[in-house]
């Protein structure tokens, strides 16, 4: 191996050369990512038809397809176009805020049942009429199998 030699000789100069390369490449590639921009407009226009079917996907004849492009990909488009300062209009609109509390489920509930049942008291004369009706036609009913 060449690190157990005693002497150096030329295994030192070429280390010495790659390191020089290695860094200099090094520079390059940086300087070529810094210089590199994302094609954001290249990409909007290929993927446009798609953006407007939905943010997650969408249903084709019964059955839900996602998207072409990906969330992550998605994500970093509209991060370019918005800071190339476009507007981007393929978001969902948002919801309105709830301004009213949800509260306690069980106070909800007990009032709901006080108003059904304020509901059905005032249907209760014509119940009873009802039910009496019906319970009367079953007893004739019965007597006149009773005859037969």
């Amino acid at each position: 191996p060449l690190g157990l030699q005693r002497g150096g000789g030329e295994s030192g100069i070429a280390v010495g050369m790659a390191g020089k390369a290695a860094s200099a490449a090094a520079k390059t590639v940086a300087k070529a990512v810094g210089e590199y921009q994302y094609p954001w407009r290249e990409k909007l226009s290929k993927y446009k038809d798609e953006l407007s079917k939905g943010v997650w996907g969408y249903w084709e004849l019964g059955a839900w397809k996602p998207l072409a492009l990906s969330a992550r990909r998605r994500a970093r488009l509209r991060k370019e176009v918005l800071l190339a300062g476009q507007d981007w209009p393929y978001d969902p609109p948002r919801k309105e805020m709830r301004s009213k509390r949800k509260g306690h489920k069980c106070d909800r509930v007990s009032a709901e049942k006080r108003a059904n049942t304020a509901e059905l008291m005032k249907k209760m004369p014509q119940m009873l009429l009802d039910y009496k009706k019906r319970r009367w036609e079953k007893k004739m009913k019965e007597e006149e199998t009773e005859k037969d």
